[in-house]
């Protein structure tokens, strides 16, 4: 494949970092960096000068988190997606909104192709492309993964180190993390092992629940047709309010969690996550939704969140399928307006209380007490008929004994 120009996702990690070298001994090509700013914090510093020592021509370093909130994390938090009902999303979600940036630059730059560092084990090489596919069919994809023979971690540091290229990480401490506004993932090396438990010191958002307070903490949350809008009573940006929401929750020790999940191409992988904001709002979210919303819509929108779910985890964000998904979903969410005050405390996190100016709770129909709306012997002739097809079951199978 003949390359002139590439656009790299790249993240100054072992992976990106060592790609940047491999393009341009084995393309040829002029390659540009680009790094998508969805919350990463620290981990931006000097990316820029780190590339172009490397070999790129250039360095785009792109400030997503305003996008990323608004456009893929909120949608996600109004469709409660949860992947096999434990991953919130949080790599899965950030791959769409930097791959279309991506797209945008190669085309700018008049460049004839992108890479990705996704490995061929993985869902993120998956993520990428579909998001390239679906915006650029015209640009070739190099996924140096599924190319080159180095074929481990180790050997990755190896040539990095035979072309003195610096990296964050050890031979010691191999597992990867993936940051963002979202959340923090921790895969691979030692975590490799299910059995093993995760050190206390790898956590960065989240305090461990048996050293947060004491007391618990109350908040708010206010939300308008399903986007989460202000916190103890003040409006925010998107941004801020994840940003507010990820520190008082960590404190708190909410967030964590350590699972093994399916990955696309069939391989169970183990992963540890800290998600401290997005746990409190798919809380909060849901349980607003429990009074805003009719029994058999809630019902409907439950089971198509788990199609939603796995649109994301699988890469699909740019389909017809989600497009549609997402008409149906907002046209569910134009009453989810209302507050809800939740409850944190080492690592639990409940919905203790909510409200809303459309509510559908009727406390004189949901009374144990004498209800002027309710005829308590009106259920008698609804469950004669509700269990008619059960009973003459039940009297033919008795008749035929």
């Amino acid at each position: 494949m003949s390359v002139k120009k590439v656009v790299l996702a790249y993240s100054g990690g072992l992976d990106t970092s060592v790609i940047v070298k491999w393009l341009l001994e084995t393309y040829k090509c002029e390659v540009i960096c680009y790094a998508a700013d969805v919350g990463q914090e620290e981990e931006l510093d000097g990316l820029e000068q780190k590339a172009i020592n490397t070999g790129a021509s250039k360095c785009y370093i792109e400030d997503l988190k305003e996008e990323f909130v608004r456009d893929f994390i909120f949608p996600c938090i109004k469709a409660n997606a949860i992947y096999e009902n434990r991953y919130l999303l949080g790599t899965s979600i950030a791959r769409p909104v930097i791959a279309k940036r991506q797209v945008e630059i190669a085309l700018k730059e008049g460049a004839d192709a992108v890479c990705h560092g996704a490995t061929g084990k993985g869902n993120d090489q998956v993520r990428f492309e579909m998001t390239f596919k679906a915006l650029a069919p015209q640009l070739k994809i190099i996924a140096p993964w599924r190319e080159w023979n180095l074929t481990s971690r180790t050997s990755l540091f190896d040539y990095a180190e035979k072309h003195n290229i610096p990296v964050p990480v050890t031979k010691d401490k191999p597992y990867s993390m993936d940051r963002n506004i979202l959340h923090i993932s921790y895969e691979g090396g030692i975590l490799e092992d299910p059995w093993r438990e995760p050190d206390d010191s790898m956590f960065i958002l989240t305090r461990a629940p048996e050293k947060a307070p004491d007391k618990p903490t109350y908040i708010e949350i206010d939300f308008e047709q399903g986007v989460p809008v202000a916190l103890d009573g003040t409006r925010m940006d998107p941004v801020t309010l994840m940003k507010t929401l990820n520190k008082i929750a960590g404190e708190n020790g909410v967030g964590r969690i350590d699972i093994v999940e399916n990955r696309l191409v069939g391989i169970k992988s183990r992963g540890v996550y800290e998600t401290p904001a997005g746990t409190v709002l798919h809380v909060a979210h849901r349980d607003l939704e429990a009074i805003t919303l009719d029994r058999d819509t809630q019902h409907l929108k439950d089971r198509l969140s788990i199609e939603y779910a796995e649109l994301v985890y699988y890469g699909q964000w740019f389909t017809k399928r989600r497009e549609a998904l997402d008409a149906f979903i907002n046209e569910t969410q134009k009453n989810v307006t209302g507050t809800v005050r939740v409850k944190l405390f080492k690592g639990t996190c409940m919905a203790v209380g909510r409200k809303s100016p459309v509510t559908l709770y009727e406390p004189d129909i949901a009374t144990f007490d004498e209800s002027a709306l309710y005829d308590h012997r009106d259920a008698t002739g609804f469950i004669n008929l509700f269990g008619l097809q059960t009973k003459i079951e039940a009297l033919l199978k008795q008749k035929r004994k």
